[in-house]
């Protein structure tokens, strides 16, 4: 093994003290601190980085793994000396719950686009889809999709297919946990999935809509876990902003 990879793997097994995780309605200590986020619809992970690190005074903020816009769900920032801690953090097992859409795709995998192809979908049975998602279970090769912030050739994936443009995507092994399907209404499937870090679920509804020879995009998606932390736990970015005090609010008081 060489000296690097020792050493990521040395820092993704570091013990999280728990007294550093803050939870609602704990204020965060900007010195150090691992703060549990639901993120809201919409922004993205580094916009809410941004207005975290900003309201805190500018203080070293980083994060354990992002979302897409369109998701929603646990985040967990990292404030002062807990950014030594990410590799720790990025590490733990992810557990999402979502929707996705048989019968149609989009180019982002997921509702941010309008669909670009239709397929049968009438066909598929409930038993049907749970031996597609059987297929996934284990540790699987999955590529990004073209909507995405992967590096090719020191370039933004995203940025390629904005200009119409494709890409070779290098293939990734992640681990897939469990995939279990929740409830079904006529095209619309809710699931479950707890899976390693680096995993792209909205690869995973594509591969689906695949398997079942027809296709699948998300139209919901949002992260309840990061190994034992809980989003029913975390602070809702404006209530965290709104409650508590940033350092110019100290100094002026």
């Amino acid at each position: 093994m060489s000296r690097t990879a020792f050493m990521v793997t040395a820092a993704s097994q570091r013990p999280i003290p728990p007294d550093i995780v803050v939870r609602a309605p704990d204020c965060p200590n900007p010195a150090q601190a691992a703060l549990l986020i639901d993120k809201p619809n919409g922004p993205t992970s580094h916009d809410v980085v941004h207005r975290v690190r900003r309201h805190f005074g500018g203080c070293k903020t980083g994060h354990a793994g992002t979302l897409d816009p369109l998701a929603t769900g646990l985040l967990v920032l990292l404030l002062g000396r807990a950014t030594k801690l990410q590799d720790a953090f990025m590490h733990l097992g992810k557990t999402y719950r979502g929707t996705l859409r048989l019968g149609a795709t989009t180019p982002t995998y997921d509702r941010e686009q309008p669909e670009d192809a239709t397929y049968p979908w009438q066909h598929i049975s409930d038993s049907d889809l749970k031996a597609a998602t059987a297929q996934f279970k284990g540790t699987i090769t999955q590529r990004p999709p073209m909507y995405s912030a992967v590096r090719v050739k020191g370039e933004r994936l995203y940025k390629k297919a904005r200009r119409g443009e494709t890409a070779v995507r290098p293939p990734r092994h992640v681990t897939i946990d469990t995939f279990d399907i929740l409830h079904r209404e006529g095209r619309d499937v809710t699931f479950e999935v707890v899976c390693s870090k680096g995993t792209y679920i909205r690869s995973l509804a594509d591969d689906l809509g695949r398997a079942l020879d027809s296709g699948a995009y998300l139209t919901a998606l949002r992260r309840t876990h990061i190994g034992s932390y809980a989003v029913d736990t975390a602070w809702s970015l404006d209530a965290l902003l709104r409650t508590c005090p940033s350092p110019s609010t100290d100094s002026s008081s």
